[in-house]
């Protein structure tokens, strides 16, 4: 399974209409909805925002007024066939004049995402499992030495300091047990899936 670490966007031009692809990382369905914002905002006026996404169990496409099933569900596709999770692709087109057809739309569409999938570094994700820790001032020198390794997502600085941090499964135990003494408190989160850069 892989996912990609950063937004990605790359452009093609098909029959003089413009496809442009923007690619998002993305970890919940909230997140579906900001991004499609923002792209609409980065690509304003455009005459379609086709889009497609892949989150654990959830997938959802959209032709965004494209003939039904010639843009949304070949994107989709694309995403499936390369094994792709935890993905959003948005593909912004400005029409150019010439109709492409059905057949020809959803071959667009489908080069638009291969060929912006092309140029990525792809991230390979493994079950993990999301912790909150909390420790004292004193301890945070030497948290931050255990944790150098570790995927912290969130800090906070109160009476005490709160990190929200992701463990691999495979070595959830070890790592807990090394910062366990260390801490005030250890509270279980969420199972997720952890990025690591495929070589």
């Amino acid at each position: 399974m892989k996912s990609i670490k950063e937004k990605i966007v790359s452009e093609l031009e098909i029959q003089k209409s413009k496809f442009i692809t923007v690619l998002y990382p993305v970890h919940n369905v909230e997140e579906i909805k900001k991004f499609l914002l923002e792209t609409k905002k980065e690509f304003p006026n455009a005459t379609h925002y086709c889009y497609a996404y892949i989150i654990d169990q959830n997938e959802r496409c959209s032709d965004d007024g494209e003939p039904s099933k010639t843009a949304g569900m070949p994107m989709l596709n694309v995403l499936k066939m390369q094994d792709y999770q935890h993905v959003l692709v948005i593909v912004v087109r400005y029409f150019g004049g010439i109709k492409l057809g059905a057949g020809g739309l959803v071959r667009a569409y489908t080069k638009a995402v291969t060929t912006a999938l092309e140029n990525i570094t792809p991230i390979s994700l493994v079950p993990g499992m999301r912790y909150n820790i909390s420790f004292s001032y004193e301890q945070l020198k030497e948290i931050d030495h255990l944790l150098k390794n570790i995927s912290i997502t969130e800090k906070k600085f109160d009476e005490v300091i709160q990190y929200q941090i992701e463990l691999p499964i495979e070595s959830c135990e070890t790592i807990l047990q090394t910062i366990k003494p260390k801490t005030l408190k250890i509270e279980k989160k969420d199972p997720i899936f952890i990025n690591n850069v495929l070589s």
